[in-house]
């Protein structure tokens, strides 16, 4: 049975779905319909486009409430959720830190010590008030910007996804870049639609085997890692743009991490705090979601440190 594929380029990556189980043309009337939903969303939380509610909050918020659809605020307070239980290792006040390593237009570049204490001074979950009744937004002080970077791409997944099965689509497979990953049903062969997770060592050069073979019934993989935006500082270390917002700092205990859950939402803001916490962060995260199943990847002297929860399917285990 032939796959149906679309794509779309939204929040600045190529997303892309491939379906089948039905007429070739309400499948892709639906497959558009879904994609219409990434766009919708893309215009609502852009970061850098200054219509979206995002931007209104950032522009304004310090200086009066700003009212947000109830789409939006929704997806903010579940930010607040998931930033209290990562423990302040996924947050979406990160902006200032981006901008201060040099992440956001730019390749990346390592701030002084006065600049990024400036930064962290505007950086946390702390400075920003939800109001419920009124549905408004409210930022206490000065120069906090919010980014959905670490989540909007799940989000807008997860929404998509949902339409297609709201259209009846049984069988499909979509995802945003690299990043995140969910499936309906099943392969046109009629296994489980099966997804690798690189090795974050792999190059074209040098291609390694993948970490893991995860199969998705029904469940979100969301990847996590350094290698896409990075750059190597003067004391030859590997900074990417993934940064912990509670010390300012780009990640080093981890170069990659990957995440299933049900929700797309929840799956893409849990690889990033895995990213952050490394190891650490499985007992953290699978306290938060005990059904969690997510491995990390360290470099440790010449190997790779491989750590895992609930993972087993073609699983690369302890060193390789």
């Amino acid at each position: 049975m032939p796959l149906i594929t679309l794509a779309r380029h939204a929040m600045g990556t190529r997303f892309e779905v491939a379906l089948h189980g039905g007429d070739p043309l309400r499948l892709r009337a639906a497959a558009e319909e879904a994609l219409d939903e990434i766009g919708r969303l893309d215009a609502l939380l852009s970061f850098h486009a200054p219509s979206s509610q995002l931007a209104q909050v950032n522009a304004r918020a310090e200086r009066e409430p700003v009212p947000v659809c109830a789409e939006v605020f929704s997806l903010l307070k579940h930010c607040d959720r998931l930033t209290a239980e990562t423990r302040g290792a996924f947050d979406i006040t990160i902006a200032p830190l981006l901008r201060c390593w040099k992440f956001i237009g730019q390749t990346g570049a390592t701030p002084s010590d006065a600049e990024l204490d400036a930064a962290l001074q505007c950086t946390g979950w702390r400075h920003v008030e939800l109001d419920e009744r009124a549905s408004t937004v409210r930022i206490r002080r000065s120069g906090v910007q919010l980014d959905l970077g670490s989540v909007g791409k799940g989000y807008a997944l997860g929404v998509a996804i949902d339409r297609l099965r709201e259209l009846g689509v049984p069988h499909a497979l979509m995802h945003g870049g690299t990043s995140t990953v969910c499936a309906l049903g099943l392969q046109p062969d009629g296994k489980p639609w099966r997804v690798a997770v690189d090795h974050p060592a792999a190059t074209i050069e040098s291609p390694q085997a993948p970490l893991a073979a995860v199969t998705l019934c029904g469940d979100t993989l969301s990847v996590s890692g350094v290698k896409s935006k990075s750059f190597t500082d003067e004391a030859g270390r590997l900074q990417g743009h993934v940064l912990d917002p509670r010390t300012g700092r780009p990640t080093q205990a981890a170069r990659l991490a990957a995440v299933l859950l049900p929700s797309a939402t929840e799956s893409d803001a849990f690889s990033t705090a895995l990213l952050v916490d490394g190891e650490a962060g499985l007992t953290t995260l699978r306290t938060a979601r005990p059904h969690l199943r997510a491995l990390v990847a360290a470099p440790q002297a010449q190997r790779w440190r491989i750590h895992s929860v609930g993972l087993q399917d073609g699983l690369l285990a302890g060193e390789c």
